[in-house]
C-alpha cells in the first residue's frame, strides 16, 4: 500500500489506518493480534490507539487496548520498526474519574504523565504520533451542536498544552503531535503558537467523517487545507450505520444484531450515532449504495477515499473477516453520478451524527 505525507511533520502514512478501540473489550487479545498481523500484511503500517481504549470506556478496561499492543510488539520482534503508531492523550476526564485519578485539569504535566504511561504499555521507547483526544477549553463535541461561551471555565492555555507535546518532541519520545475532535479555532491556534514561538508543529487532526457526519466540510477542511495539517477520519462507517447491519432490525430491542456496538452498549444508543436521525439517514445512503449496484460499505468507504480532505481513515473492526471486507470495500471507486446523488442526499439530510 502506498504512503501519503501527513502534514508538515516528514512522516508518511497509508491512506487506511488501523483503529484499535475494541481491543480489550469486543476483542480479546490473541483475536486482536491476529487482526494486526493481517493488517500489516494486506499493507497497513499505520495504528492509532488512544490511552483511554477500549470503548466504551470503563476502568477495568483502560489502558487494555495499549497493552495487547505493547504484547503484540513484544511477541514480534521487529514489527515496531515497521509500524507508524499513534496514541492519544485523553482530555478532562469526561465521567472517567479512573484516568490521571479524576484530576479535572489537562496541564503540562498531564500530558506528560499520560505520555510516560503510554510509552510503558505500548512497550516502545517512542510514539510516531501522539495527539490530544479532545480539547480542554469549553466547546460542541460527541453530539453537542452550539456553542454555548456560558459553559466556558478555566482551562489549561493552548500554549501551555503545546509545550508540553513540544517538550516530549524535544526529549525524543514522540515524533510528531496531533489533535482530534478540534474545531478550526483550535488548529489555528495550535499552528500560530508553533510558528510564532518556534514550537512543535500539528501534523493532523482526528474527526469524526462519513456520509451522516461531514461536519469537516463546514470550515474545517480550509483550516486543514492552508495550514497543510493532515484529516485523519474516524468512523466512517458510522459505528456500523453505514454498513447497512441495521437497516432492518434497528439498534435495539429483539430485532437488532446483539453483537453490534450501538445494539450492545446503551451508552452508544444515548449518544450520536444512537439517534433517530441518523439511523434514518443511514438507511437513504444505504438504499442509494444498492440502487447504485455498491454495497453499502463500498459506498461509504468510497466516499472517504475520493475525497480531498482526507489523509487516512481510521478502520475499527471486531474480525480479519471485517478488516478484509472493509480493506476491498476500500478500493472502489465511485460510479459516475454518485458524488452528485451524496451531495442531494446530504444537502437534505444534513449531518445527524453530528
Amino acid at each position: 500500500m502506498h504512503t501519503v505525507p501527513l502534514g508538515r511533520s516528514g512522516l508518511h502514512v497509508t491512506p487506511l489506518c488501523l483503529g484499535t478501540m475494541t481491543f480489550g473489550e469486543q476483542v480479546d487479545s490473541a483475536t486482536a493480534h491476529t487482526i494486526l498481523d493481517r493488517s500489516l500484511a494486506l499493507g497497513i503500517s499505520f495504528i492509532d490507539t488512544a490511552e483511554m481504549y477500549a470503548v466504551p470506556a470503563r476502568a477495568e478496561t483502560y489502558g487494555a487496548t495499549e497493552t495487547i499492543l505493547g504484547d503484540w510488539f513484544a511477541a514480534r520482534p521487529g514489527v515496531r520498526q515497521r509500524v507508524l503508531l499513534a496514541t492519544k492523550a485523553a482530555g478532562p476526564p469526561r465521567g472517567m474519574p479512573w484516568i490521571r485519578h479524576g484530576r479535572a485539569e489537562f496541564k503540562a504535566s498531564d500530558i506528560v504523565e499520560s505520555c510516560e504511561a503510554s510509552l510503558k504499555r505500548l512497550r516502545t521507547d517512542v510514539i510516531d504520533l501522539y495527539q490530544l483526544h479532545w480539547p480542554a477549553r469549553n466547546l460542541p463535541s460527541f453530539g453537542a451542536r452550539y456553542f454555548d461561551p456560558a459553559l466556558d471555565k478555566p482551562a489549561p492555555a493552548i500554549e501551555e498544552q503545546l509545550r508540553a507535546l513540544d517538550s516530549l518532541v524535544r526529549a525524543g519520545k514522540v515524533r510528531a503531535i496531533g489533535l482530534s475532535n478540534e474545531t478550526p479555532y483550535g488548529v489555528h491556534e495550535f499552528v500560530r503558537l508553533a510558528e510564532s514561538q518556534g514550537l512543535a508543529r500539528v501534523a493532523s487532526v482526528q474527526n469524526a467523517y462519513c456520509l451522516i457526519n461531514r461536519s469537516v466540510e463546514h470550515a474545517l477542511d480550509e483550516t486543514l487545507h492552508r495550514l497543510d495539517v493532515g484529516l485523519l477520519a474516524y468512523s466512517p462507517l458510522g459505528f456500523g450505520l453505514l454498513t447497512g447491519k441495521y437497516d432492518t432490525g434497528g439498534t435495539s430491542g429483539p430485532a437488532a444484531p446483539s453483537e453490534a456496538r450501538i445494539a450492545r452498549y446503551a451508552s452508544v444508543r444515548s449518544g450520536r450515532w444512537g439517534r433517530d436521525a441518523a439511523l434514518a439517514a443511514a438507511r437513504r445512503y444505504n438504499a442509494l449504495a444498492r440502487e447504485l449496484g455498491l454495497t453499502p460499505t463500498q459506498l461509504a468507504l468510497a466516499f472517504c477515499r475520493s475525497k480531498w480532505q482526507v489523509t487516512s481513515t481510521i478502520l475499527g473492526v471486531t474480525s480479519v473477516a471485517q478488516l478484509e471486507e472493509d480493506v476491498a470495500a476500500f478500493q472502489t471507486e465511485l460510479p459516475d453520478g454518485a458524488m452528485a446523488a451524496l451531495d442531494a442526499l446530504h444537502l437534505e439530510l444534513g449531518d445527524p451524527a453530528l
